[in-house]
């Protein structure tokens, strides 16, 4: 379900850098959904000391049948020989290839991505969920465990508090307590949505853990092996 090539992923570094700085301009981070009827959940890692990379998409119904409890309609997973080394700031051109190919497995086209990476809240503004969202053309939301760039306020300890994430004067993202006690996650739009969007979609995606249900299940069916 991907569409015709943005460009070739076997890329030096530097050629890397300058294409994040042009595909950053095109990202949209205005609000251009349809009617949500599925959410996808994504999760890539990595086998065999990264030699493997691990794509996993989990297709959820909405809304849910109650709160936190989700449908799975689909769930695909796509294994591929990892195609870049590890180099801060470039993860997309070493996971988005995966999870391309995961999407083109499936047989559910989602109306919106939950990615487990960063959208905006990225030196250049072009994480993974970006990356991808740019290549799919589907909006996208960005929810990291951890910080890559940028600076914040502690949010408050209840479930839903939240802080701006802020790179000088931008605001690229949000601090948010998706559990109460629990380190918060960093949430940023990743393409065609604003960032209160993304923030409430977020925290409707919330269950009984930290992780949004999406990304949560996307975790999960990754981390099995075989």
């Amino acid at each position: 379900m991907s569409n015709p090539p943005l460009h070739d992923w076997n890329l030096a570094p530097k050629a890397a850098i300058e294409l994040q700085k042009q595909l950053a301009g095109r990202v949209e981070l205005e609000d251009r959904l349809e009617r949500i009827r599925h959410i996808a959940g994504v999760d890539i890692g990595f086998e065999e000391s990264g030699d493997i990379t691990r794509a996993a998409v989990v297709v959820l119904a909405w809304p849910p049948a109650a709160p936190g409890e989700f449908e799975v309609v689909e769930q695909v997973v796509h294994r591929e020989p990892t195609r870049m080394p590890y180099i801060p700031g470039l993860l997309s051109f070493r996971e988005v290839p995966a999870a391309l190919a995961a999407f083109d497995k499936l047989t559910t086209k989602p109306e919106l991505v939950m990615v487990d990476g960063q959208g905006i809240a990225h030196p250049r503004r072009l994480g993974v969920a970006s990356h991808l969202g740019l290549w799919l053309d589907l909006p996208t939301i960005g929810v990291a465990k951890s910080r890559l760039c940028g600076r914040h306020a502690t949010p408050g300890d209840e479930r839903g508090d939240w802080m701006p994430l802020m790179d000088g004067e931008e605001t690229i993202g949000v601090v948010l307590r998706s559990r109460t006690g629990v380190k918060p996650v960093f949430v940023s739009p990743g393409h065609r949505l604003s960032l209160p969007t993304a923030l409430e979609w977020a925290t409707a995606c919330l269950g009984r853990t930290k992780l949004p249900e999406p990304t949560r299940l996307a975790d999960r069916l990754a981390s099995r092996r075989g």
